[in-house]
């Protein structure tokens, strides 16, 4: 029996020579704004949780505990319940993303990204409008939800919608919209900041990309992928001819789709089992592992959650600590915008170790320049300018996470997995980034706290330890259509040893 998808290894991967037609680039456009949801949530929390209104209603006893901690500048902020009100959004995305894979074979990456809109709408409503701790928790709950699906149904649409010349730039849109929802959270959190209730029009306005989602996606098809797979090849070939143009090879790819299906539906175990057990899905295994931990690990995540409270940290006043985070999201918006322009021309790895160089420089000067000023002990000021230099460095660690991990942590773990695989790998990607950001969303203020300037000393080294693995084991998947995805295995100095069993074909045999 065959495992996994049936590629040939000893020729060129196919093109179908499908072009950039209006309806592929609409269609992509409304999935990558899902991207608005979690952006929107990471860029608006950090910054009501140091409203003192907020930080009143809901943690009264958390304003006591920073008076009492002022005399350590790095302890400032430490409270595992502060931290709980950020992180419990993505115990429930954890949750979400765990189903998210049968649901989306199942009904396909449409009608998921429809779910996904409407819970994160309710999330945000009731988060806005809430009155007690209960209300709060249970909006975060259902916001967790809606990114749990979303995060799992969109990367997957746009990995197979775009056309294989152009699926890095379009599938990068979904990190885009993300940045953009971190920027206009942090403007909004900026603009509401003095008004007593302006944390409710912080966390109502969730609602406002999750409608974008929402109606978007009622007007999209599902992708061609999916349909085959729920016995729609007639509606799957229409959906080709519409994103593809007339000039495509439409039958080939068609095909192509058709016999990837057939090979998934040959195995009788589970996709998640398969992963797990079967010898050529073992790069596969260590990728959908190692990519999200490793996007975790840059440290981007916890510095764009807790920014104001970091720039709060080296002496920035409520109002310059937020906006520098406002600035720190411009800075992320516009490498990515940069991005999209080079991600398909010089390929992955590329922008990979560029990226990872920078962020480790970035992450060394702000431990040093914490640990010359503020000190062990964190009872020193810092000056006013190194408090600048911590916002530069901060923008430097920024802007190379935003041309490389930012949206290549979400295009190479949507492209590189086999059809019958796809949704259950790309739950695997969601549910480790989603449990990894839990636990560093939780922990990271109490880190700060216990290893001071050292903390962003450990995510320096993180990041140069991601950068050789990347190195060595990443293939470059730059312009290989996803059915012909099997070419890079086959031909890796070390993955070969796993996907080419047989020799010849690239797909190991039972």
């Amino acid at each position: 029996m065959a495992g996994g998808a049936i590629v040939p290894s000893d020729g060129p991967a196919t093109d179908y020579g499908g072009s950039l037609t209006l309806s592929v680039f609409m269609s992509c456009l409304v999935a990558a704004s899902g991207g608005l949801i979690f952006g929107y949530d990471i860029g608006i929390s950090g910054g009501v949780s140091q409203m003192e209104p907020f930080l009143k209603r809901f943690f009264p006893h958390v304003l006591e505990r920073m008076a009492a901690a002022k005399g350590n500048e790095y302890c400032l902020y430490d409270s595992q319940t502060l931290t709980a009100f950020t992180s419990s959004l993505y115990v429930a995305g954890l949750v979400a993303s765990l189903v998210a894979s049968r649901v989306t074979r199942a009904m396909g990456r449409q009608a998921v990204m429809l779910m996904g809109g409407a819970l994160f709408f309710a999330g945000g409503a009731m988060t806005g409008a809430a009155v007690n701790i209960a209300m709060l928790i249970i909006g975060r709950m259902l916001l967790g939800f809606g990114v749990g699906f979303t995060n799992q149904a969109a990367p997957l649409f746009l990995a197979e919608m775009a056309p294989s010349r152009w699926r890095g730039s379009l599938t990068a849109g979904y990190q885009f919209f993300l940045a953009l929802g971190v920027l206009t959270a942090n403007l909004v959190n900026y603009a509401t900041s003095r008004a007593s209730w302006g944390w409710r029009v912080s966390l109502g306005l969730a609602g406002a990309p999750a409608i974008v989602i929402f109606v978007g996606a009622l007007f999209l098809t599902d992708t061609p992928s999916s349909l085959v797979m729920r016995g729609r090849p007639e509606k799957a070939r229409a959906a080709l001819l519409r994103v593809r143009g007339p000039d495509a090879d439409v039958d080939a790819e068609l095909r192509d789709i058709a016999k990837a299906v057939e090979a998934s539906r040959q195995s009788d175990d589970g996709a998640f089992r398969r992963m797990a057990t079967r010898r050529w899905y073992r790069p596969h295994l260590v990728l959908a592992v190692a990519v999200p931990a490793f996007f975790q690990l840059t440290g981007v995540i916890v510095l764009t959650f807790f920014a104001p409270l970091v720039f709060r940290t080296v002496g920035f006043g409520s109002n310059a600590a937020l906006m520098g985070a406002v600035i720190n999201g411009a800075v992320n918006l516009v490498a990515l915008l940069l991005s999209t322009l080079v991600i398909d021309r010089y390929g992955r790895k590329v922008l990979f170790m560029v990226g990872g160089i920078q962020m480790a420089i970035a992450q060394v000067g702000m431990a040093w320049i914490m640990g010359a000023k503020i000190g062990k002990s964190g009872e020193a000021a810092m000056a006013h300018p190194y408090a600048v230099a911590v916002l530069l460095f901060t923008s430097l660690h920024t802007a190379g996470f935003g041309w490389s991990w930012g949206p290549l942590g979400w295009v190479i773990p949507s492209e590189i997995f086999p059809v019958d695989i796809r949704s259950a790998g790309q739950a695997m990607n969601v549910s480790i980034g989603l449990c990894l950001t839990f636990v560093q969303t939780q922990s990271f203020l109490a880190m700060l706290c216990s290893f001071k300037y050292a903390t962003f000393a450990y995510y320096a080294a993180w990041v140069a330890v991601m950068t050789v693995f990347i190195a060595l084991f990443l293939p470059e998947t730059k312009g290989v259509p996803l059915e012909s995805m099997g070419t890079i295995w086959v031909k890796h100095w070390y993955w070969k040893r796993f996907v080419n069993d047989d020799g010849k074909t690239g797909v190991a045999l039972t």
